[in-house]
């Protein structure tokens, strides 16, 4: 009973900081209205073009990258072999059409509901698995803190 309970506090966990990082701050580490999802919503195809610098990736490519790791994540949990190309995406994703733009959240939106699926029936009863939902959290952090830091650049006031 203590491993069933253990493990459900760890789930429970880990779904309230993906939805802090990716829908609505809940208090854990964002402040309010900075979840990627509303972040997101605040940025035009124009501004999601513009990378930062000559060798600095745009927020178009950071999102493209977001929604690529995830399904790469979901492929190996289903038992798939995915052949990765890390780079394609740093290299190849740059200026976005408005329509683009819409479509690359939207695609995140949908991978990531299948992450938090995933996550959702997982006991999270072995190391690995643990490692794999960190590894999700702090990855997907670690994009949406790029996100902000070039909307430094790209949105200054």
């Amino acid at each position: 009973m203590a491993v069933e309970t253990s493990n459900t506090h760890l789930n429970e966990a880990i779904l309230t900081a993906l939805e802090e990082t990716f829908e609505n701050v809940k208090g854990i580490y964002l402040d309010k209205g900075t979840s990627l999802f509303e972040t997101l919503a605040s940025i035009s195809a124009e501004e999601a073009s513009q990378p930062i610098s000559s060798n600095c990736a745009s927020i178009s490519a950071h999102v493209e990258h977001l929604s690529y790791y995830m399904e790469i994540l979901l492929q190996f949990v289903r038992g798939e072999q995915p052949k990765t190309d890390w780079q394609y995406i740093w290299l190849n994703v740059g200026e976005v059409s408005e329509e683009e733009w819409a479509d690359s959240q939207q695609k995140l939106k949908a991978t990531y509901s299948n992450i938090r699926s995933l996550v959702s029936h997982t006991p999270f009863d072995n190391p690995t698995q643990i490692q794999g939902a960190l590894g999700i959290l702090m990855h997907n952090a670690y994009h949406l803190g790029q996100i902000h830091q070039s909307l430094c650049t790209i949105k200054p006031s």
